[in-house]
């Protein structure tokens, strides 16, 4: 006798191996995910991000998919993140007299937080105990996810342990960006999206549109720069750094 479940189990491995899918399954779960943040009134910590991250996961796991099966279909959202980064360019046009004043604050700010960024997790990783191979990895974790997984690759990191990095300091930016900043006393928009894009990427640049057109056009130039400024810099200081605690 064929278990009641059967059926059901055939049409799932069969809908399973459609690219198309898994990428209306990504859409779905974000969407219900910002659904959630917007009647939180913006919440940050019911980060839309995490929550559809957190959506997935349990979806693969309960269907025991693997993530290549997965990735082959949620990889347009994947390619997306290049137009959606250009796109940035747009709203820092409209503040162009503003960054033309304070080039020399962002360039200094921009210098010191691509060094803390990098030095600050290879230092923590290696007091807790990580492989070297793991300090590689997280070397490059304040950086958008396709550039800092080239960086890892490139210095001897695993590019799969750079991309959950990279993901996990976004959701953290993002939610608890908001609480420093006012613990801080930080006023400024320009400031507080400039520090929020060079921290959290892309997930930091989302965040900071929600609240101000401003912070979020800063957030964009302070994500992209850092990008440029971490692929040149990283490659041999991480390997300087890393070479000198182990």
């Amino acid at each position: 006798m064929t278990p009641p479940l059967a059926p059901v189990k055939d049409v799932w491995v069969y809908l399973s191996a459609s690219p198309l899918l898994w990428l209306t399954l990504t859409l779905a779960a974000y969407l219900f995910a910002f659904a959630l943040y917007r009647r939180s009134r913006f919440n940050p910590l019911v980060n839309p991000v995490a929550i559809s991250i957190a959506l997935l996961v349990t979806l693969l796991w309960a269907t025991r998919s693997d993530y290549a099966t997965y990735f082959e279909g949620a990889q347009f959202v994947h390619f997306l993140l290049g137009p959606a980064t250009v796109a940035l360019a747009v709203p820092l046009a409209e503040h162009a007299g503003k960054l033309k004043r304070a080039w020399f604050a962002l360039s200094m700010g921009l210098a010191v937080g691509v060094a803390v960024a990098v030095v600050s997790a290879v230092l923590i990783a290696w007091l807790l105990g990580a492989s070297p191979v793991t300090l590689a990895s997280l070397a490059p974790k304040s950086v958008t996810t396709p550039v800092a997984m080239g960086i890892s690759e490139k210095i001897g990191g695993l590019p799969s342990l750079t991309a959950v990095s990279v993901v996990l300091t976004g959701i953290i930016g993002a939610t608890l960006g908001r609480f420093v900043f006012d613990a801080l006393r930080v006023r400024s928009w320009a400031a507080r999206g400039f520090a929020i894009g060079l921290a959290a990427h892309g997930q930091g640049v989302a965040r900071a549109f929600v609240v101000s057109q401003e912070a979020g056009a800063f957030a964009g130039l302070a994500m992209g720069l850092t990008a440029l400024v971490t692929a040149l810099v990283v490659p041999w200081l991480a390997p300087w750094l890393i070479a000198l605690l182990t």
